[in-house]
């Protein structure tokens, strides 16, 4: 087997080469998309939350199925669409407006994810049954292995109607 030392060294100076070759011809260390504002690109503003009092309620619940099943971060895909596997259809209209404004509002997936888990606590405005019922799923007292979001199988064509 190759020594790990010299093997480290050989790929921290390709990657110091490679640095000093970016800076030698001007391009940017940085990642991310700038666009045309030059912005950073954490400074640019995200279109504030919107609640849709007149949206359809079967319309609702497709919507935040799909929501929570495309995050932006594996871990709250896999926990928010068993969550709404489990919970949407028998959610009322106040829980689904509580559980829209959960999912969509905040800017940040990680912040979801440590208010649904209790590493941190969740702000007063996202307090409420919604809150309490994804804290006590994402406990997982039964231990079910949760490695994968659900098929869409389980989709119900008679629960679009309501």
């Amino acid at each position: 087997m190759f020594p790990s030392v010299p093997l480290r060294t050989a790929v921290s100076g390709l990657w110091a080469v490679r640095a000093s070759w970016r800076r030698a011809a001007g391009m940017c260390l940085e990642r991310g998309y700038r666009g045309d504002s030059g912005q950073d690109p954490l400074d640019i503003p995200l279109p504030p939350w919107e609640a849709r009092p007149n949206e359809p309620i079967c319309t609702k619940r497709r919507r935040l199925l799909y929501e929570s099943r495309k995050r932006g971060m594996l871990e709250n895909c896999i926990l928010l669409s068993l969550f709404a596997k489990k919970y949407l259809d028998s959610m009322t209209e106040p829980q689904l407006l509580q559980y829209d404004r959960l999912i969509n509002e905040p800017s940040n997936d990680w912040d979801i994810y440590y208010w649904a888990t209790g590493a941190q606590p969740s702000p007063p405005q996202y307090q409420g049954d919604v809150m309490q019922l994804l804290q006590e799923f994402t406990r997982n007292r039964d231990m079910e292995a949760r490695l994968r979001q659900p098929d869409l199988e389980y989709l119900d064509t008679d629960s679009a109607t309501r």
